[in-house]
């Protein structure tokens, strides 16, 4: 299914859930925050938050410094 990811279209697994998502993508779920359609997405909710056609998905990486 079609969405669009950090502002570019991408095709995901029909179904796939956030967790699905950032393991696809090989992203940490540690330290990143997801929002859908201008919603944050608590945590929690990762493994039972099922993305839908033309959801609009930003993820942010929290970086450290010093």
């Amino acid at each position: 299914m079609q969405v669009l990811l950090n502002g570019t279209p991408a095709e995901i697994k029909e179904g796939s859930t956030i967790a699905d998502l950032l393991e696809q993508l090989q992203i940490g779920r540690e330290r990143v925050a997801v929002e859908v359609n201008l919603e944050i997405v608590p945590k929690s909710a990762y493994d039972s938050h099922t993305l839908a056609t033309e959801d609009r998905i930003e993820i942010v990486h929290f970086v450290g410094g010093g």
